[in-house]
């Protein structure tokens, strides 16, 4: 563990005593999907970090952080199965920090089945819930512990592709700042026949569109080509989906705003994630840009054959 740097100024204050209370992060997610990566990088980042504390204790944690004069003014908390008898406690915990004025996210780390199992096969390492079973039922049993929680997180990152270096990247963008955006987005393109991203808050399909791939000398180039952005938003109904999403997202993001939420993905889809998906990301997040959202476009299929 490690001790925070000093409050950025956006931590709340008690008024009966007028103690700074931490910022908190609630780190949960699939066993091998990254957890241990993501809070050993708030850990350089400065958070305190404390690895599977029962949920119960999480406000008696932030409440011992609001004492620490300044010291620990973010606190990091990493929640997994094997704390999973203390569950039922999670929603208490969290009731009672939200009556304090805790300024709290839930990060979540999923990744596929078959990634998973390739972690775990690779350290020959049994899954925490597996018992005399497969890795595979473990997975499921975990995944049915958790439905809820990832149901509830502000944040779900997809570790399925990512090597230890990129979920560090990742993690930086979004916990590194002192004076963070009131929104973020990643807007993903992808392709459906490469498998819907897990991470997704919203899917757009494009599929509607005619597709560049059937057009000889737009084949080899992508959305990113400007011949193939001309070509996508040249066919009926393109400018008018783009208008009307964009209107569609500037009331979502009213909403988040509302309720909190800090972090939205976005994922626009085509057959492959080459052409149509790539053009209308590139589009749509400079929509998203405008309004004053923080926004990240991520091609994850583009460069597929």
């Amino acid at each position: 563990m490690t001790t925070g740097t000093e409050g950025d100024g956006e931590n709340v204050s008690t008024a009966e005593t007028g103690e700074a209370i931490p910022e908190l992060v609630i780190i949960s997610g699939m066993s091998g999907a990254g957890r241990s990566t993501a809070a050993k990088c708030l850990e350089d980042l400065g958070w305190f970090v404390v690895d599977n504390l029962p949920p119960a204790l999480i406000p008696t944690m932030v409440d011992l952080g609001a004492r620490s004069q300044g010291n620990v003014a973010r606190i990091a908390v990493v929640v997994d199965v094997r704390g999973r008898r203390f569950f039922d406690n999670l929603r208490d915990s969290l009731a009672d920090l939200a009556a304090k004025g805790v300024r709290r996210r839930t990060l979540f780390l999923e990744a596929s089945d078959d990634a998973l199992v390739r972690r775990f096969e690779s350290v020959r390492r049994p899954h925490p819930l597996q018992g005399d079973g497969r890795i595979v039922d473990g997975i499921a049993k975990e995944r049915d512990l958790l439905r809820e929680l990832r149901g509830e997180a502000d944040l779900v990152v997809d570790t399925s592709n990512l090597n230890v270096h990129e979920l560090r990247a990742k993690m930086s963008a979004q916990f590194a700042g002192e004076e963070e955006p009131e929104l973020r987005a990643t807007v993903m393109s992808f392709g459906y026949k490469y498998g819907l991203p897990v991470d997704a808050d919203l899917v757009i399909d494009c599929r509607f569109l005619p597709n560049p791939h059937w057009v000889p000398e737009l084949r080899p180039f992508t959305g990113l080509n400007e011949q193939v952005s001309e070509y996508v938003f040249e066919q009926p109904g393109a400018k008018e989906f783009l208008d009307g999403y964009a209107e569609l997202l500037r009331i979502v993001e009213a909403g988040y705003r509302r309720e909190g939420k800090r972090y939205v993905t976005v994922a626009v889809g085509c057959t492959g994630g080459k052409h149509r998906s790539v053009a209308m990301s590139e589009k749509l997040a400079r929509r998203m840009a405008a309004d004053g959202v923080e926004t990240v476009v991520v091609h994850r299929d583009m460069g597929r054959e």
